[in-house]
């Protein structure tokens, strides 16, 4: 009987003592009190006694004496560990070290801080910030017409192209002291969100130069003479940048390009000057066809050693004017219908003085590190905001269009089909601007969050193709036929761009999210790692230790909290969102446990299991979703209205977290390991299912009525005044819907009552009127509502002369017809 007491009490205490990572000291002691009351209770065989005493004394002695330890256990240990781990280059080394470790490093602990997360400062504008959102970028958005800019003119206005220099949009990001703006992160984001909302060419035309370009890297790394000229230049729209880092043989692999800078002595103007002789192709270059500044990035050599004895230096950053001989501009990309410029460009024989090298000469060969520290902001800001502005659009156009459009005499987002999809519409555009925000919110506190900024860029992204593709189902002819009346086919035709650029999405997720947050986020792996190729066996010692402890823990409190549903585990808040909260930090830990598992079993082979790593790059990512939808939501004083939407959005990302995780287990080569991991994170089952279909309902009415929530969900689209325009139209329809509904409803409660015939109410306004079941006023608010429904389920029309005289200049400067090579 004493057995069925004491073997849950000793459990009970290895499980408290797991948990709370007790010292090694504590642990030895514990042990030795264990195997003294078993001594002398149960008087064991000698036999027994012996062998259990002879196995604990070596262990206590390596966990509580620190050399032997290392001289018998870690140095063997950092042997194998040395020869299993994959060699690192300095590229990869460069990568890895880039930007720094936010709220990632949290969720890799298994152990959110959610005190800390609910602290961090919200995201923000300025008064001058929102008065430059409300006043120049409204005016912008009002100049600009998408069908024009794409269809007409492949290109902006002459009139907006001197507005965005006149305005400063060129110089977001550049101190107000060279004459830029100096916006916030989050403003930068706000402007490129309205302008995509509006027109995509006019939203990649703004984005450019503010994000990876020569305004951030001169920011970065310029030398004070390099700042004083071309930052203010830049500013004022009198440079416009480019920067050429893709070529046609490194696209994703920009570490090994072949464009090539030679060091040598060669005259430039009057004199004999120690320079470098350029040689390179690039292509898929923004702003390329009208930039007069260049950012370039080659690989320099130095066979003459005019520099010292290295030969290969490295890449390298430089910034050239776009008339220096040699360079050609190439013509223009035409990129999915979009009228951005874009182009390839070459340079042969091109010679530059050594201080047109960004930063001057202490940054030769430091290239690749600089292009890494400056990523995070076409990363974190530009396409996420892009992103976002294709979801609130979508959100406020499509749910508009689904509560007015009527077939079978119902509007068509009552079919639980399409409420269905609005559902995931809306929630999903929650989730998107809560990500930006919270993002961008870190990147103003200081941060520069590479792992977050890769994150977003592939989630939102992918989250804008998953929305533009279900408007579509929604709008069905509507949004095929393209047209001036068309609000989404540009932005349907330019979701790969996004998907492509700042680093394909197929790469991102599957090599560079958990693969960099693994080694940069996890507390001790990147440290391990440091020692270890130090061949340092103290600092080994002291992270294996702590690695150790920590993966224990994690262990434990997983199982516990599997057990418990969470309910122990502590919350900001209290009631559904506290549940969140909690539900979030159980399935950290989960995340945590399956990341040692899989590193335990796979080691460095987990580089070639890219399926495996870009599951686990899934649940990062959920949980960094998760994190940003509750820190909006108390952000925003925990609305009661919107609670809908967390609900929906938390249940929903929950349910793939869940999901993702089972896949990797699915697929763990060793599958003893996976029943093991699967045990410790889901001891119960599964628990979470995806949103009800009531709750789905509850959201798709948001975007289907005029209201608060819906205005605040959609709050960073442009809204037009010019009741001609598609999304002014949608709108005037949806208010004029509402108003029109209760005299509707007074109509069909007269046919269920037999006092009017039975069919569709619009079709008895009269009489209804006559029968004094309407008043007048009331016939008009249905009169005026149909006609709003009749004109923004209009589709474009177009004379047949139009869609087939000449409209293309392609071949102009190619007699024979053909594209040329870089196409």
């Amino acid at each position: 009987m004493n057995w069925i007491i004491e073997v849950p009490v000793v459990l009970a205490i290895i499980g408290f003592m797991l948990a709370r990572q007790a010292p090694r000291q504590l642990w030895a002691a514990v042990l030795a009190a264990c195997l003294g009351y078993w001594s002398l209770l149960h008087t064991p065989p000698a036999w027994a006694l012996l062998a259990l005493w002879a196995a604990f004394v070596p262990v206590a002695l390596l966990l509580t004496i620190t050399p032997l330890r290392q001289r018998l256990a870690t140095a063997p240990l950092l042997a194998l560990f040395r020869k299993i781990m994959p060699p690192m280059s300095n590229t990869e080394r460069e990568a890895l070290e880039a930007g720094t470790v936010w709220w990632e490093a949290e969720l890799f602990s298994g152990r959110p801080d959610w005190h800390r997360l609910v602290g961090f400062p919200a995201p923000q504008l300025s008064t001058e910030e929102q008065a430059f959102l409300d006043g120049p970028t409204s005016e912008l958005c009002r100049m600009v017409n998408d069908w024009e800019i794409t269809e007409e003119l492949r290109d902006l206005t002459p009139e907006t192209w001197s507005f965005l220099k006149e305005q400063g949009f060129f110089g977001m990001i550049i101190p107000k002291k060279y004459g830029g703006l100096e916006f916030s992160a989050n403003a930068h984001s706000a402007v490129v969100m309205k302008v995509a909302s509006r027109s995509i060419s006019a939203g990649v035309t703004v984005m450019v130069p503010n994000s990876l370009g020569p305004a951030k890297l001169l920011l970065s790394y310029g030398t004070a003479a390099q700042k004083d000229y071309y930052l203010p230049r830049l500013a004022r729209g009198i440079e416009i940048p480019c920067f050429a880092l893709t070529g046609p043989e490194a696209g994703s692999d920009a570490a090994s390009m072949p464009d090539t800078g030679i060091v040598c002595r060669q005259t430039f103007g009057s004199n004999k000057v120690l320079g470098i002789r350029l040689n390179w192709e690039k292509r898929y270059i923004t702003l390329g066809p009208v930039a007069t500044l260049l950012g370039l990035a080659f690989h320099l050599y130095d066979p003459d050693q005019l520099l010292g004895e290295q030969e290969d230096i490295g890449i390298t950053l430089a910034l050239i004017p776009t008339d220096t001989p040699g360079i050609d501009i190439g013509n223009r990309h035409f990129p999915m219908s979009q009228s951005f410029m874009n182009g390839p460009n070459s340079g042969t024989d091109v010679f530059i003085p050594m201080d047109w090298i960004i930063g001057g000469q202490e940054y030769l060969g430091q290239g690749w590190r600089m292009l890494m520290n400056c990523l995070s902001d076409g990363r974190a800001i530009s396409l996420p905001a892009l992103s976002t502005a294709s979801g609130q659009l979508v959100s406020r156009g499509v749910g508009a269009y689904a509560a007015v459009r009527k077939q079978f005499k119902v509007p068509i987002g009552r079919f639980e089909g399409i409420s269905e999809v609005l559902a995931r519409i809306a929630g999903t555009t929650y989730v998107m601007n809560a990500a930006r925000g919270f993002t961008t919110a870190a990147l103003d506190s200081g941060e520069e969050p590479s792992v977050a900024s890769a994150i977003i860029k592939y989630h939102l992204t992918e989250q804008m193709r998953v929305i533009v593709n279900d408007a579509m189902d929604i709008l069905g002819g509507r949004g095929i036929s393209m047209g001036p009346k068309n609000f989404i086919g540009r932005g349907y035709q330019a979701l790969p761009i996004a998907i492509t650029v700042e680093g394909a999405n197929i790469l991102t997720r599957n090599l560079i999210i958990f693969g960099q947050g693994a080694i940069r986020c996890h507390p001790f792996l990147f440290r391990e790692m440091e020692t270890a190729a130090a061949n340092d066996i103290a600092g080994f010692d002291a992270a294996l230790r702590g690695h150790a402890s920590l993966a224990m823990s994690n262990a434990s409190r997983s199982l516990f909290h599997g057990l418990t549903g969470g309910r122990l585990l502590d919350a900001p808040q209290h009631g559904i969102r506290g549940h969140f909260y909690r539900q979030f930090a159980r399935m950290s830990l989960a995340f945590a446990v399956a990341t040692e598992m899989t590193l335990l079993s796979l080691g460095g082979g987990l580089k070639r299991k890219e399926s495996i790593s870009g599951r686990l790059g899934d649940v990062l990512s959920l949980l960094y979703l998760g994190s940003a939808v509750l820190k909006h939501h108390y952000d925003h004083n925990s609305p009661d209205d919107e609670l809908p939407l967390l609900e929906w959005a938390c249940q929903d990302l929950l349910y793939k977290i869940q999901l993702r995780l089972h896949e990797v287990f699915d697929n763990f080569p060793n599958r003893l390991v996976a029943r093991l991991t699967r045990t410790l994170t889901f001891p119960t089952g599964k628990p979470y299912r995806r949103p009800s279909d009531d709750l789905g309902r509850e959201v798709a009415g948001i975007v289907m009525e005029p209201g608060a929530v819906r205005d605040r969900l959609t709050e960073g689209v442009y809204i037009p005044a010019d009741n001609n325009e598609a999304i002014a139209q949608l709108d005037d329809a949806l208010e004029k819907s509402a108003v029109a509904r209760p005299a509707l409803r007074k109509l069909g409660t007269a046919m269920k009552a037999g006092t009017l015939p039975h069919g569709d109410p619009e079709d008895h306004v009269d009489a209804g009127v006559s029968a004094g079941i309407i008043s007048q006023q009331e016939a008009e608010h249905i009169m005026l509502a149909i006609a709003a429904r009749k004109l923004v389920i209009q589709v474009d029309d177009f004379l047949p002369e139009y869609l087939t005289k000449e409209r293309n200049t392609w071949g102009q400067n190619n007699p024979d017809g053909a594209a040329s090579q870089s196409m």
